[in-house]
């Protein structure tokens, strides 16, 4: 059995949709179709989800949310129009979409909940409207809301986390349904009955949800391109596809740049060993991207990605004799964790430390707290702050067995004229991070990419 995921591209608008039905169609272990909201239809459009985002946020400030609102109205009319379906379908949308819309009045109703609720109307809509037309085209196909399912989350609202007693609730609840289930993504309900959402994009993580507590044998996700290439396609255009990754060369891909799969989703099926294809709605016939747990690896080619991400600070402490003080990194770190921050990377030498935490969220109110804490509580001999820093990461299982990626990449780097601000390796060796200046980091990829997947003949250009 199949469970595969359509994102917002692949539902844009009704050519899109049949698309969808076709593909559906071609294969009958695809048993659980997962969707997105509507995505742009061009350059200029707008997503649904970002309208939706739009009139919460607005009518939460007391301003004229119409604008967006009669945008949204209209995509789901163009749709159902568009797909040949009742009116009453999109009646029935305008009048839910009012009702939502109107809540945020409620006594027990927080903004976080409100924008939350709001969200999600994307996906619920969409998912209805996909279950209506595989219906109408004499699919049996059924809409099936994650409540329904016990699809159920804790109360982090817009970064949700799927309960543990959810995986066994929806195998029974989708188990006994012999129709196509068509299911929204993105969001679940708290046992109290609250929508909650996960982040951006977590829809992929809804798929990866229900393909582990089905049992499948293949999460599918559909999207707009072939396959995952080696750099991101805005640095260098058409480089090299990816056509065999594992779940934890992904994941650290997609700590940056890499947005085609959502870095959470990887972590329920990774448990399980159920592989991943990444394929293109509108080319079908293509064999995309596939993740596993482990493949072969090529001798040539230690590197299987590079990918790259802008707004990190880093902290640097420095003490003498830190490396024989007891309970040093503890209490850092609790000093971190009393902020409710988590970090990214901890490089360390002997009388020297350096904390990376992501500037979005960490405000300066906090980071003067963070500083003046180190100081005081620590007695460090310096601290001092660097912002404006990018993160650039050099990502393969072949760098284990390999001798000399560091300095093939440091060297790739210093060619360039880029300095290197901080380096920092896991002991697995499947990814090497470079901390370097924002203004570099484009320059870095590109020349990493240089290094690493053209030819000799090509690197002499």
């Amino acid at each position: 059995m199949i469970v595969a995921k359509f994102g917002g591209s692949s539902l844009s608008d009704a050519m899109q949709v049949k698309k969808v039905v076709n593909i559906v169609k071609s294969n009958k272990e695809r048993k659980v179709i997962v969707v997105s909201a509507p995505g742009k239809r061009n350059k200029s459009d707008r997503k649904v989800t970002d309208l939706l985002i739009d009139c919460a946020s607005l009518k939460l400030k007391g301003l004229d949310p119409s604008g967006p609102f009669g945008e949204l109205l209209g995509r789901y009319s163009s749709l159902v129009a568009d797909l040949g379906l009742p009116d009453e379908i999109f009646a029935d949308i305008k009048r839910d979409l009012c009702h939502r819309f109107e809540r945020h009045s409620e006594k027990e109703m927080s903004n976080a909940g409100y924008l939350d609720l709001m969200k999600a109307a994307g996906e619920d809509y969409c998912a209805k409207l996909v279950a209506a037309f595989f219906v109408s085209q004499g699919i049996p196909a059924v809409y099936v809301n994650p409540r329904d399912a016990g699809f159920y989350v804790n109360e982090n609202y817009g970064d949700a986390r799927i309960l543990d007693e959810s995986y066994e609730n929806i195998k029974k609840a989708l188990g006994a349904i012999d129709e196509i289930v068509i299911f929204p993504g993105f969001f679940g309900y708290t046992k109290t009955g609250n929508v909650v959402t996960f982040s951006r994009g977590g829809s992929d993580v809804t798929g990866s949800i229900l393909a582990v507590a089905l049992d499948a044998s293949l999460y599918e996700n559909f999207t707009d391109v072939d396959h995952v290439q080696v750099v991101h396609p805005n640095l260098v255009r058409d480089s090299m596809p990816i056509h065999e990754i594992t779940y934890r060369e992904m994941r650290e891909l997609s700590y940056g740049d890499f947005k085609v799969y959502h870095e959470d989703a990887l972590v329920p099926v990774f448990n399980k060993g159920i592989p991943v294809q990444i394929r293109n709605t509108n080319n079908p016939a293509s064999p995309g991207t596939v993740i596993l747990r482990s493949r072969a690896l090529a001798k040539d080619r230690p590197v299987t990605g590079i990918s790259s991400a802008d707004g990190f600070l880093c902290i640097n402490i420095s003490k003498l004799l830190m490396n024989i003080e007891i309970g040093f990194g503890r209490r850092l770190l609790q000093i971190i964790e009393d902020e409710g921050l988590p970090f990214e990377h901890m490089p360390s030498g002997i009388d020297n430390i350096s904390i990376i935490l992501r500037e979005s969220i960490t405000p300066p109110d906090k980071l003067d707290r963070i500083v003046a804490r180190i100081k005081g509580e620590l007695l460090v001999d310096e601290v001092t702050v660097r912002r404006g820093l990018a993160i650039v990461m050099l990502v393969g299982e072949g760098m284990l067995s390999t001798v000399g990626t560091t300095a093939r990449a440091s060297g790739a780097l210093a060619k360039a004229g880029i300095n290197i601000e901080i380096i920092n390796q896991g002991a697995s060796e499947v990814s090497l991070m470079f901390g370097i200046d924002e203004k570099d980091a484009a320059n870095a990829v590109i020349n990493l990419y240089k290094e690493f997947f053209l030819n000799e003949k090509d690197n002499n250009r």
